[in-house]
């Protein structure tokens, strides 16, 4: 069971790592509604390529310390590893659940503004799944 969820995290990263290269080189499928606005027209903030390429680098960096954390490999420096899977799977459950939880106005759970496109979206998916995803780990965490 630790290995299926292990191997879905390690699936979800990679796949929200491609979803940002593929944005990252100017791809709009499925954009329109992944940045937190005011109203329906004026976003928060608008990324360009460098932030993007860096989100998808570290959601494949979240995949590996999954991985780091699930399979026995030894490979790399010891004290990363150590450093690694001691703390990996707490930072990543930290990181998630608070981005579940929000930043009180845009995004997560008990965001003020609720009626945009991206408000909906972060509602029904993106939060959900940040709150999935942070308690996995801790799951991960537990079992390991």
């Amino acid at each position: 069971m630790i290995t299926a969820i292990a191997l879905l995290l390690i699936l979800v990263f990679s796949f929200l790592s491609a979803l940002h290269v593929y944005w990252g080189f100017g791809g709009r499928r499925g954009s329109a509604a992944v940045l937190p606005t005011k109203d329906d027209t004026r976003k928060v903030m608008m990324p360009g390529a460098v932030p993007t390429f860096t989100v998808a680098l570290g959601l494949l960096c979240l995949g590996g310390v999954v991985f780091l954390n699930t399979f026995e490999i030894e490979t790399g420096p010891a004290a990363l590893i150590g450093l690694i899977r001691k703390y990996g799977l707490w930072a990543i459950a930290t990181v998630f659940l608070l981005r579940a939880v929000g930043d009180f106005n845009y995004i997560g759970f008990f965001k003020k503004v609720k009626t945009t496109r991206f408000a909906r979206n972060d509602t029904r998916y993106y939060s959900p799944l940040c709150l999935l995803i942070g308690l996995l780990a801790i799951v991960l965490e537990i079992n390991k």
